[in-house]
């Protein structure tokens, strides 16, 4: 194809009826008083979106306009374009056909890099046009660091292999910071982990390599396998980074630090413990940039939406969430907090750690090494005249009898618990030592939760049950199970060939009525069990698993793992 023609963009838009003289006119002074671009000042000033802008350039040169939200691209051809060329030229390659590479452009109007892109691949070209966004997005989907995560590996066991060298040097903590084998290595991991959506980082030392793992929507996937010499290192400048010891390697240690990546503070909780073949240090990322999700968002049916929404107005009680670490039980009450948080109400958090934050609210991170414990910051609390009382983990017996007592004297108390389902929550209470009675009088709510991962939208296709699904799904939907459709992701680019992304909650909601607090008050169980299930009458974390199956947003096969963990 011959080489593209340059197009005035403004006349263009003009002509199109998508910019009035007036608004060209502002553009154009604009673009003399800062040199930015014209077509990023017309979007940033919301005269005209970037995929108009595309689509009016591709019907003026008469090429095609691509759109990459649901564009699956082919791995072999994006990387005949090195990921540091793309973002320069704002350009991929999308497909092949007759010996030709098809490019899309943002600027197809750009000579030079049309010239330097056709040196690049040594290729014949077709254009198209696609909109920078976009293309951006793309470029973090597809072109994944592993390599280079891999090959800064290889050279810092390089350097610790070959000559001897100044630890400081490897470290970063003499001068050239940035520089440090080290530094670039861990600045490439977290630049990754968030590109991924990773909630965790594993540094696994092995007998003789050393794994990486992030965890993705859940799940543990294998990130980078390197040498076994560099785990000392890495663990060394990590303990640097968040203030523990660096000199005990016995002990384990807790710790944090925030580190910025990509324009965002993130906030790195830091766990090491010694094992076999050296010290595994587990991460967990808080990306501080991401709002607050609201009740309405997380999935839950109208009925426990309501009756949720009813229990925490009340004036005092307490309300209780349930599930595994992981399943989302401090972002459901944040999403409460930030619905509660007036100025007519004094809220207190008690945290460990403090995991988002939200203005106006009193929040307090535990400190156990200097005795700033739960029970003690929970005591101190209830004496600042607090309306509602967030407690991050009832841990222990003595912690959730002063939560059940606030409840009791006229505090809205929320918390967490570690229990399967909320039919066991009250039991464990109790098991912890709780008195009957104060179980029976504080307690409003119990919610359980988990977290299913959702099918990738850009790869789902129809799924046929096996017959163990097939069974499983006819505990909940009886006959019907064959009439309904059912689907399955089977990999691609923008979900990391996993067939998932993202997650949604599943619920399911106990709450006190008089028949509940009087089985409670029962030296029976089994009565408080049998009047639970009267009153949940299946509506259970397997039936919401199941409900989002039949809606198509989740496989069969997750709805299964996950209920594997609650069920008998």
């Amino acid at each position: 194809m011959a080489r593209p023609e340059k197009i005035r963009l403004g006349d263009l838009l003009i002509q199109q009826g998508l910019l009035t003289n007036e608004q060209l006119k502002f553009a154009l002074e604009e673009q003399k008083r800062s040199g930015r671009k014209l077509g990023r000042i017309v979007v940033e000033s919301a005269f005209v979106t970037e995929e108009a802008i595309s689509q009016a350039l591709a019907g003026q040169l008469q090429i095609p306009y691509f759109d990459l939200k649901h564009f699956n691209p082919r791995p072999e051809l994006i990387n005949l374009l090195p990921e540091a060329q793309a973002r320069r030229f704002r350009a991929v390659v999308l497909d092949e056909a007759d010996g030709k590479l098809r490019v899309g452009f943002v600027d197809p109007t750009d000579l030079q890099a049309y010239d330097d892109i056709f040196r690049l691949l040594r290729r014949d070209i077709e254009l198209a046009v696609v909109a920078e966004s976009q293309l951006l997005a793309l470029i973090d989907r597809v072109y994944r660091r592993t390599d280079e995560i891999s090959g800064l590996a290889k050279e810092l066991t390089a350097d610790l292999s070959d000559v001897p060298v100044e630890f400081g040097d490897l470290l970063g903590t003499a001068s050239g910071v940035e520089e440090a084998p080290i530094v670039k290595l861990l600045q490439s991991v977290f630049e990754e982990a968030v590109r991924s959506r990773a909630s965790d980082i594993h540094i696994e030392p092995q007998e003789k390599s050393l794994r990486v793992r992030f965890r993705i929507d859940g799940v543990l996937h294998v990130q980078m396998d390197a040498d076994s010499k560099i785990a000392a290192a890495l663990s060394l400048r990590l303990k640097l980074m968040s203030g523990l010891d660096i000199s005990e390697k016995r002990l384990p240690q807790d710790g944090r630090f925030a580190i910025k990546v990509r324009n965002n503070t993130v906030d790195v909780r830091i766990s090491t413990m010694p094992t076999q073949y050296g010290e595994s240090v587990v991460m967990r990322l808080l990306n501080q940039n991401t709002g607050l999700l609201g009740l309405d968002r997380l999935n839950m049916s109208a009925r426990i939406l309501d009756r949720l929404r009813h229990a925490v107005r009340r004036p005092s009680g307490m309300v209780l969430v349930t599930g595994p670490t992981g399943s989302g039980k401090t972002t459901t009450l944040y999403a409460v907090l930030s619905e509660l948080n007036t100025t007519e109400k004094k809220i207190i958090t008690v945290e460990d750690p403090v995991e988002y934050r939200l203005p106006g609210i009193n929040q307090v991170q535990v400190h156990e090494k200097i005795d700033l414990s739960f029970e003690r910051v929970l005591r101190s609390a209830l004496r600042q005249d607090p309306d509602i009382v967030l407690v991050g983990e009832m841990r222990d017996g003595i912690t959730s009898e002063i939560g059940m007592r606030a409840a009791i004297t006229g505090h809205m108390v929320l918390s967490t618990l570690h229990s399967n389902d909320v039919i066991s929550t009250p039991i464990r209470l109790l098991d912890m030592g709780v008195p009957r009675y104060m179980v029976a009088l504080s307690l409003q709510l119990v919610l359980a939760q988990r977290l299913l991962r959702l099918i990738c939208e850009n790869c789902s296709e129809p799924h046929t049950p096996s017959p163990q699904e097939r069974e499983w799904l006819r505990y909940e939907l009886g006959d019907s199970v064959d009439r309904r459709r059912y689907v399955m992701g089977k990999g691609c680019a923008h979900c990391g060939g996993t067939g998932y992304q993202g997650r949604a909650g599943v619920y399911e909601m106990l709450e006190m009525s008089n028949e509940i607090v009087a089985a409670i008050n029962s030296d029976d169980s089994g009565v408080f069990v049998q009047a639970a299930r009267k009153q949940m009458a299946g509506e259970t974390l397997r039936r919401d698993a199941v409900r989002l199956v039949v809606k198509g947003r989740t496989s069969i096969e997750e709805a299964m793992r996950i209920s594997n963990q609650f069920e008998d």
